[in-house]
């Protein structure tokens, strides 16, 4: 990786973290010399202060069987190839499973990859997903995902609307309920997670507003050298989610978009309910989640995680696949692109859906695929890409890259170029002030442009 020296010296402090001086020129992002103020001019310029670029990443909850879904193996023996069939798509040479036929029937919006790799051990978790890297060698906090990487970059579009929404509730394996974490850049660049009872929460009932800002005037009066003695920011951070609680309750911008009701019943209808019970330990298939990540979008949020399913397939995967996920998800994913499409937002937002590895190719006795970190895949959408194409592939048994492999880190670095941040110049220090660069050596996918 290209290393700039300029201004590092002042990056390199100790543990005991760096000071107020050196807070503020890490707060120029000085790796590239992009300052927050001019990645704000820069969006103004490209036209994203009126409508903002953002991104809705679906985490597939456990890892789905890639050569079930995108990159079926009719070649291979019986006990590899599985029970389904393709079907053909509106783009000539392009076919996906017989049970997604409505994600078949709008591939020109669409680019599966069929040779995602990166996963380091077919270990259970999201991290990767939200982050482009593995857990190996992490900086002091540990990786954050891109959510909370843009909303430090970015901030709020709308300050009653939080940057960052994870659509997840707790699961019972923790990283299946995860939105993706801060890591060093702190709590308060967390998601904002709206399922559950924090939605009734928000509203303010018989609070008046002059009572909120006596309260926040209470808690400006208390000491401010609290807040010097923590060198974790924590209290900064507190101090910040007080200013964004206070946005929210006194706004009605977010609670609208929260209401599904507000939508046409036609509209809704297409999405459908879906069910909004956690699958085992994983996550809800709720498909009214996929409608509420485009009215979050709309209301002004940069990044939508969204957790969907559990599709740890170690027994009957073809009639978990065919019964219980592939139609569902085929049929919110179908309903989210379309409905971006019609209302002119699909250059403006960029979909992603993935699992954290792929299945293995042999059929196991339970009629079950296992964990496969050699090679998967993934669905972009929107962004503006360049869709109705297929990226990467893999062998005759879909055991291994054979063409184009795509690692997780490119994949994140087209979607911060999406955001028109260059992830190999931005830089953001860890909890020692040490500056780190968005995602490793890697590049945007050249075939999207």
């Amino acid at each position: 990786m290209k290393t700039t020296t300029a201004g590092c010296s002042n990056f390199q402090k100790t543990m005991a973290g760096p000071s107020r001086r050196d807070m503020v020129a890490i707060g120029a992002l000085g790796m590239g010399g992009m300052s927050l103020p001019s990645l704000l001019r820069a969006e103004q310029a490209a036209g994203i202060a009126s409508s903002h670029k953002a991104v809705i990443m679906i985490y597939m909850v456990g890892a789905p069987p890639h050569q079930d879904m995108y990159d079926l193996k009719m070649n291979a023996p019986a006990d590899i190839r599985g029970e389904f069939k393709p079907i053909n798509t509106p783009v000539p040479g392009i076919q996906i499973c017989e049970h997604l036929p409505k994600l078949a029937s709008i591939m020109d919006k669409l680019v599966p990859l069929r040779s995602v790799y990166g996963s380091p051990n077919g270990d259970h978790d999201s991290f990767i997903c939200y982050t482009g890297r593995t857990k190996l060698n992490q900086p002091p906090g540990g990786w954050p995902s891109i959510g909370s990487t843009v909303a430090r970059l970015m901030g709020p579009v709308n300050k009653s609307v939080p940057p960052f929404f994870g659509l997840a509730p707790n699961a019972g394996h923790p990283p299946y309920g995860s939105p993706g974490h801060p890591g060093y850049l702190g709590v308060a660049n967390s998601a904002f997670r709206p399922s559950g009872p924090i939605r009734d929460d928000m509203r303010l009932g018989s609070i008046q507003a002059g009572h909120l800002t006596d309260r926040n005037a209470l808690l400006n009066s208390f000491d401010a050298m609290r807040r010097e003695l923590d060198a974790s920011g924590t209290m900064d951070a507190l101090d910040s989610f007080n200013r964004q609680a206070l946005g929210i309750l006194t706004s009605s911008r977010l609670v609208e978009a929260l209401d599904i009701t507000r939508e046409p019943q036609a509209l809704r209808d297409k999405y459908g309910q879906g069910d909004p019970k956690n699958y085992g330990d994983g996550a809800p298939r709720n498909l009214e989640h996929f409608l509420l990540a485009r009215r979050l979008v709309e209301a002004g949020a940069r990044v939508v995680t969204l957790n969907f399913g559990r599709w740890d397939f170690h027994s009957s995967n073809f009639s978990e696949c065919k019964n219980t996920h592939f139609p569902w998800f085929d049929r919110g994913m179908h309903a989210l692109i379309t409905d971006l499409h019609e209302r002119g937002m699909d250059k403006d937002v960029a979909v992603v859906a993935w699992g954290e590895f792929g299945r293995t190719p042999k059929i196991n006795k339970d009629a079950g695929r296992d964990h496969w970190p050699q090679v998967g895949g993934a669905l972009l959408a929107g962004g503006g890409f360049r869709t109705g194409q297929v990226i990467g592939a893999t062998d005759r048994d879909g055991a291994r890259v054979a063409q184009r492999p795509v690692h997780f880190g490119e994949v994140h670095a087209t979607l911060y170029k999406h955001f028109g941040i260059d992830p190999r110049t931005v830089a953001l220090p860890d909890y020692t002030g040490r500056p780190h660069y968005l995602v490793d050596d890697r590049h945007p996918l050249p075939e999207l442009a």
